[in-house]
């Protein structure tokens, strides 16, 4: 289990390095095609760890045994498993904020152009962005009806 969580945190601080390389550097950019392969290479090896960690980790859920009614501390105690699975629950809300602010990013900047040049269409301009921001919503309604099963 360790292993897989070696893998996710080695390939998430290769992800966040490549960013800061090219924020540093963008004028000195590898070949494009280098570039996606490696970019893809990391999702992939990030998408494969996570699947797997969850996978064992509700492997583990399924093997504990019931914590006692009356002992005192026991329900305070969170497993790997049921860690993973709180982990699992915020996704999508995380995944549905991402999705909003990259839609609310080109929505806000053409609003922002069409109410400076008619300040009658605010209101059809906050339509817009109330429409990108449901997105986000959407995801966190589904995080807390996940979080009820639980």
């Amino acid at each position: 289990m360790s292993w897989l969580i070696t893998l996710m945190g080695c390939s998430v601080a290769t992800m966040i390095g490549i960013g800061v390389w090219l924020e540093l550097k963008p004028r000195q950019l590898p070949e494009p095609r280098w570039l996606k392969a490696g970019v893809l290479g990391n999702f992939v090896v990030f998408g494969l760890a996570l699947a797997g960690t969850l996978l064992l980790g509700v492997q583990e859920v399924l093997a504990a045994e019931p914590a006692a009614a009356g002992v005192a501390g026991a329900a305070a105690e969170i497993s790997l498993g049921k860690g993973l699975a709180l982990i699992g629950i915020g996704l999508p809300t995380a995944v549905a904020a991402i999705g909003a602010g990259i839609a609310l990013g080109p929505v806000g900047s053409a609003a922002l152009a069409v109410i400076a040049e008619k300040p009658e269409m605010f209101g059809r301009t906050l339509i817009y962005m109330g429409l990108a921001e449901g997105v986000a919503i959407y995801g966190l309604v589904m995080s807390i009806l996940m979080l009820g099963k639980l």
